[in-house]
């Protein structure tokens, strides 16, 4: 039973951009590996941009500084 596990930070992502990363994500498996999409699980976890670091720095102060 393949299991993905996407993390995304928490910025305005639909119920439809979910179900297109489940979907998808199902098929690449489907396409690559020859998986049973019956037993694939997929799971997306959104985290807050306040617990995600780049390059030393928190999200939130990066995405601040982007719209200077």
């Amino acid at each position: 039973m393949p299991y993905v596990n996407i993390k995304i930070t928490d910025e305005n992502v639909t119920a439809q951009q979910k179900a297109d990363l489940i979907k998808g994500a199902t098929q690449l498996l489907v396409d690559v590996l020859n998986k049973n999409p019956k037993t694939t699980v997929v799971v997306i976890d959104e985290v807050s941009t306040d617990n995600w670091g780049i390059g030393g720095e928190v999200v939130t102060a990066l995405r601040a500084k982007e719209t200077r």
